[in-house]
Order: C-alpha cells, then sequence, then structure tokens
C-alpha cells in the first residue's frame, strides 16, 4: 500500500508538471498570435489615418488608397462583366471563377442570419475554425460523412489563412454549398477579410496557385467574403457565430444590416448625406450608366480641404509624413482608440451623432464623416470578440478588435432573443472544445496541430433535435498519434520557446534599454525579478516569466543575470547580409509581418516585385508607423544589397526569406525538461 501512494504521488506531480508546462506553451503560442492580430488592426487603422488626413495628391495616400476601394459599391452588371471565365483558356482558373461566380449569385440571396432546424431522422453536424487546414476537413468528412441532405453542416468562419490549403477548402465548401444550399451553412469569420489575408498568408497562397488569374480570384473573394451570412440559428433555440457577442448585441439589427458593404470589417465604410437635388451616391450609381464607383476613401480629405480658413486648407495639402502636426502624429494606440470612440465601441450611439454632429465636416459639401458605428460595431463584434470569467463587457485589448464579454452578458443576450445556447469558434482549444459561462457558451475549433503539431486537438459537434451537443475530437496527423504525452508537450514547448526567443531577439535594444534602467551602475547585471518586470514592459504579451524562467535563463552569478551573455547564449543566427545598419536590421526582424503586408499592398499587379522607389515608400510608410527615423542613405543601401541580379527592382518572396530570423541550436540545455 505504501509503495502503491508513493507510485501515485509521483505520478500526479508528474502529469502535473506536464500540464504546468502544456499552459505555459499554450500562453506563449496564443500570446504571439493574438499580439501579432493586434499589430495588423494597427497597421491597417494607420492607413486608414493617412487615407483620412492626407490630401488626395499626397504620394502616400496614392500608394495606399487602393486598399480602401473595397468599400466601393459596384453595379452588379459590372462584376457580372468583370468575372466572366468563358474567354480564359487556362483550364483551372476558368473554373475556379465560374463556382466562385455561381457561389457569389448564390450568397447574395441568402440571409444575414440563416435559420435551421433538426428532425428526428438527422443531425446538424456544426465546425469551428479550419485555417486552411485540408487533412481536418477531409477527416471530418470521412468520419461523419460528406455533406447531403441527410447529413446538413455548419462551418464557422476562418477557413483561410495559416494553413496551405486554404484555396482548396473554399472550393470544397462552396461546391457543397451549391449542391445542397439548404444545408450547407458557411458563418463568416474574422478571416474571411482581405486586408487581414495579407498578413497572414491566403493572398500569397492564391497568388502562388493561380500566377495568371489570380488577381480575379482574389476580387471576387472579397465580394463572396462580404456576402457570407453572420450567424446561423438551429431550431431557434442555439445561436452559431464566429466570434461573440456584447452587451449591445441585438440580433434584430442584424438581421437588417447590409453586410455586403463591409468588405472588411477592421474600417467601417462612410456614406454621404444627400446632396442639394436629394440623391445620394448610391442613387446616382444604380441609375446612372456611366457613373463611376464611388470611392469612399476620399470623403473625409474632401473635408479637410474645404474648411472654411484657406490658410489652414493650404497647410494641410502640404503635410507630409515627417512633418505632422501633434494631433497627425499621435500614437497608433491613441489612434486606435479614438477609432473605437467614433465607432461606437465605447460610447452610446447617441454620444457617438454628437460628435459626429459636431465634426469639421463642410454640411454644404455633400460630404459626411458619419459612419455606420452601431450595426458596424454589431459585426465587429460578432467576428473577434472573446468570453471572459468575469461580468461586464470591455474592449479587447488584446486582439484590438472587438470586445470581452462575461456571463452576465452571455445572460442578457440569450434571455432577450429566447435562446439556450451560443456556439462561436474563434479560440483554438487544447481539446478543441470548451464550454464557459456555466456552459451556455461552448467554442469549437476544428483546425488539430494548429500551433505546432501536438498542439491541440480539432473537434466538431453534433446536435440532435434535443439540442445537445455531442463532440468527436480529432488529430488529423497520424504521427501526433503516436506521440506519449510527454513527447507531445516537448516537441510543442520546443516550438513555442524557438518563436519566444526569435521575438526576444528581435526586440534586444528595447530589452537591453530597459535592463540597463535596473542597472544605473552599469555592470551588466540585474536581478531575475527586474528581468522578468522588463521582458513584459517591452513585449506585453501578458506571459508568466517567473514561470518560463527555467527555460529562458540558463546559469546565474548568484541570483544576478549577465544580460548581454544571455543575448549571446539565446543562439539566433542572423540571415547573411551585407548591410551593416544594426537598427535597420533589427527594425526589420521585429517587423517583418507589417512589412510584407505593407509590400503586397503596394504590389498593386500582384507581380511580387516593387521597384526601388516603392521600396523606399514602403520603408518610409513603416517608419512613420513606427514613428523612427529610418535614412534614405540605409534604405537605399538595403535596397542595393538585395537586389541580386541587379535588375533594379525587388523579389518580395526572396526579400522576406533573406531576412528571416532562423533559429539555431535554441534549445541545446533544455532536452526534454522533467
Amino acid at each position: 500500500m505504501r509503495a502503491a501512494l508513493l507510485i501515485q504521488r509521483w505520478y500526479r506531480q508528474y502529469v502535473a508538471r506536464l500540464e504546468m508546462r502544456r499552459r505555459c506553451t499554450w500562453n506563449i503560442f496564443q500570446s504571439i498570435e493574438y499580439a501579432g492580430e493586434q499589430d495588423q488592426i494597427k497597421l491597417y487603422n494607420f492607413f486608414g489615418y493617412l487615407m483620412d488626413h492626407f490630401t488626395p495628391a499626397s504620394s502616400e495616400r496614392n500608394l495606399i488608397s487602393h486598399i480602401f476601394r473595397e468599400n466601393n459599391i459596384c453595379r452588379n452588371v459590372d462584376w457580372e462583366r468583370y468575372f466572366c471565365y468563358k474567354s480564359i483558356e487556362q483550364l483551372h482558373s476558368r473554373y475556379v471563377l465560374q463556382l466562385l461566380g455561381e457561389t457569389w449569385r448564390l450568397l447574395r440571396i441568402l440571409p444575414n442570419i440563416s435559420q435551421i432546424s433538426t428532425c428526428h431522422s438527422k443531425e446538424i453536424t456544426i465546425c469551428g475554425d479550419l485555417h486552411g487546414h485540408l487533412e481536418d476537413l477531409l477527416l471530418v468528412f470521412y468520419k461523419n460523412g460528406l455533406p447531403s441532405s441527410e447529413k446538413p453542416y455548419v462551418f464557422n468562419g476562418d477557413f483561410v489563412d495559416r494553413g496551405k490549403d486554404s484555396l482548396e477548402i473554399l472550393l470544397i465548401l462552396f461546391s457543397f454549398l451549391l449542391v445542397y444550399p439548404n444545408d450547407v451553412h458557411l458563418n463568416r469569420g474574422n478571416h474571411e477579410d482581405h486586408i487581414v489575408n495579407l498578413r497572414y498568408g491566403f493572398t500569397k497562397e492564391v497568388l502562388g496557385k493561380y500566377r495568371l488569374h489570380g488577381k480575379k480570384i482574389l476580387k471576387l473573394l472579397q465580394k463572396i467574403f462580404s456576402w457570407l451570412p453572420l450567424a446561423t440559428v438551429i431550431d431557434n433555440k442555439v445561436l452559431v457565430l464566429h466570434g461573440g457577442i456584447s452587451d449591445t448585441t441585438d440580433l434584430h439589427l442584424i438581421s437588417r444590416v447590409d453586410r455586403h458593404k463591409y468588405v472588411s470589417a477592421l474600417r467601417p465604410p462612410k456614406r454621404k448625406r444627400q446632396n442639394r437635388s436629394g440623391m445620394t451616391d448610391s442613387d446616382l450609381e444604380d441609375d446612372d450608366p456611366t457613373a463611376k464607383p464611388v470611392d469612399s476613401s476620399r470623403r473625409r480629405v474632401h473635408s479637410l480641404t474645404h474648411s472654411s480658413s484657406t490658410g489652414t486648407r493650404h497647410e494641410v495639402q502640404r503635410r507630409s509624413l515627417q512633418g505632422l502636426n501633434n494631433r497627425v502624429t499621435c500614437s497608433v494606440e491613441e489612434e486606435l482608440k479614438e477609432r473605437r470612440r467614433q465607432a461606437g465601441l465605447s460610447q452610446s450611439y447617441g454620444d457617438l451623432r454628437n460628435s459626429l454632429a459636431n465634426s469639421d465636416s463642410d454640411p454644404d459639401s455633400g460630404e459626411l464623416l458619419e459612419s455606420y458605428g452601431d450595426e458596424w460595431k454589431q459585426i465587429v463584434d460578432m467576428l473577434w470578440s472573446d468570453p471572459m470569467p468575469q461580468d461586464g463587457c470591455v474592449p479587447n485589448e488584446v486582439r484590438g478588435g472587438g470586445c470581452y464579454w462575461g456571463p452576465d452578458v452571455t445572460e442578457e443576450v440569450l434571455r432577450r432573443h429566447n435562446l439556450t445556447l451560443l456556439i462561436r469558434s474563434h479560440e483554438c482549444k487544447q481539446e478543441g472544445y470548451e464550454f464557459c459561462h456555466n456552459r451556455r457558451v461552448l467554442t469549437i475549433f476544428s483546425a488539430s496541430n494548429y500551433y505546432e503539431v501536438g498542439s491541440n486537438r480539432g473537434a466538431y459537434i453534433r446536435m440532435g433535435p434535443d439540442l445537445v451537443p455531442h463532440f468527436i475530437q480529432y488529430q488529423a496527423n497520424r504521427a501526433t498519434r503516436a506521440l506519449t504525452l510527454r513527447q507531445s508537450v516537448g516537441r510543442t514547448e520546443r516550438s513555442a520557446l524557438r518563436a519566444l526567443r526569435e521575438k526576444l531577439f528581435a526586440h534586444k535594444s528595447d530589452l537591453i534599454s530597459s535592463f540597463q534602467e535596473y542597472d544605473p551602475e552599469n555592470t551588466g547585471l540585474i536581478s531575475l525579478g527586474h528581468w522578468a518586470c522588463a521582458m513584459e514592459a517591452v513585449l506585453r504579451l501578458g506571459l508568466p516569466w517567473r514561470v518560463l524562467r527555467t527555460q529562458l535563463v540558463g546559469d546565474t552569478l548568484d541570483g544576478m543575470l549577465d544580460y548581454h551573455l544571455w543575448f549571446r547564449e539565446l543562439s539566433i543566427t542572423e540571415p547573411n547580409t551585407e548591410l551593416s545598419n544594426a537598427s535597420l536590421l533589427e527594425t526589420m526582424y521585429k517587423h517583418h509581418s507589417n512589412l510584407e503586408t505593407i509590400f503586397r499592398i503596394i504590389d498593386t499587379d500582384n507581380s511580387g516585385l516593387i521597384s526601388f522607389e516603392e521600396f523606399r515608400q514602403t520603408w518610409k510608410l513603416l517608419s512613420s508607423h513606427l514613428q523612427t527615423e529610418i535614412s534614405d542613405e540605409a534604405i537605399s543601401d538595403l535596397a542595393v544589397s538585395i537586389d541580386f541580379n541587379k535588375d533594379g527592382s525587388i523579389d518580395i518572396n526572396e526579400f522576406m526569406e533573406a531576412f528571416r530570423l532562423v533559429g539555431g541550436d535554441l534549445l541545446q540545455n533544455e532536452g526534454d525538461p522533467h
């Protein structure tokens, strides 16, 4: 008995340690993921700021103006003509465009909120995020059966990005949607957004697979994403949507929204007030066959250039990225808060209308700063929000969009709409699903091995007429099935620590500056407590640094850390470059995702190449976004050093690969820690 008790106690401690390591690993992956999403939203809001505050003629504004043309409301006949596939000889592109065109036509007649019902003879299957993991989708079909009138499915958004087979997933799901329009239901996710796709891989995937007609395919997919339904209700009792809700969620309002206006949910569309003739832009566009698409991004600029003071107008017109006043040079965080305020994310809609009424737009110009604040907030909340254990509803500062909502909000929204359960996705869960809020909210995630092989299971739900969810879990990668728990945790942990160490190295200068604040005598030594404080102050990842210390810090001298030696021991291999500007290299390492996003925005013809001048303007945009100075000389040296074939242009993919950080023997002292 004593021996059995000793073994039992040892085993419990062993499992507890593994679970602690697994949770720390999970925190690392999730913190880095959410920090990237927040960074993307900040960058996009910065672009929006430029569009709103620069004159139409400014080069910086023209450089990024085309990314906002998604708000143009184009007549249907023009889209039919633009996406005509009959003249295309390439087999795959022809049928892809044909399939996407038919999907777009079908989606346009669907409601914002799909209503479906169960019966005694069939169950409804609900799948969460797939994120380009085709093997997960095929495994679900293998285990559960193909979609049909007897096997209805709800796919809850985030079909694309991160994985390598996003387009194949879309084509399969759209095909089943066309064959079984009453039994296959697709909800929109926050990654069904072309601005998000610029950063997380779907844009690159489509252009790589369809070099000749990739641009047309992407444009049509933008329209399709904007027409995807926003939610599904099962038997009038179960609400299925991608992200979540807020204390202002109103399904009646959502059901009336013109959802196709929100091609990107990151920026609300702006509309014009009626002009003197009583006609709006959309009136003119529908009635006048010669009317051109409306560039809604011009409206704010128009109101600025028609301000009452001629001196002010001239001042606005001569602004540049390097010479903005205090208002324009406010931080991206402040700008993001201001946009939230303008959109009603932190105030009532009445206050929003009052603030818009007091804006500086010219009432006689026919222009209006007004945005669809209340309905836009509803859509952002549905796509971006996450549940939290505490009561209340607060802005989601971690992701940068949507909100955190508590159990009290869940109870109120479900009661108000006579619902019993909310099913959502949007968050990766280790077991593929998770209940919260007294089992009134259920998260389902269908992409297994999302962060790393063995990091998580995928799952889907079967729900019959009793509306009780039954879960089926799986691992799509066969290799993970042979791993023990210890091997799986160790493998995932090594991957997470590798990603974290690369992030530490990319913030080397900021970290050293923070360490030196705790080292006034410049000894090169700081305490481990100060090390943990500095790490969080710089990286803002919300990680348990004291717990992670054993994984990140080796030997210490009487509890003091030599931080210069510590950086050398990170064992990050720098790419081979001829560039001597260390600060520029570090900026590139730290913000390579932002840099790639800007590159793909500037690459208007989707050729994968940008000129030296476009390269220079890319860096100017990035330096303005970061509020740092990067000299023209340094940029020119960088451009010359990476133009390997000396043709005067830069290959985006080669550039990003050449300057990517590479992990060396990162885990030489780790092994598989107990």
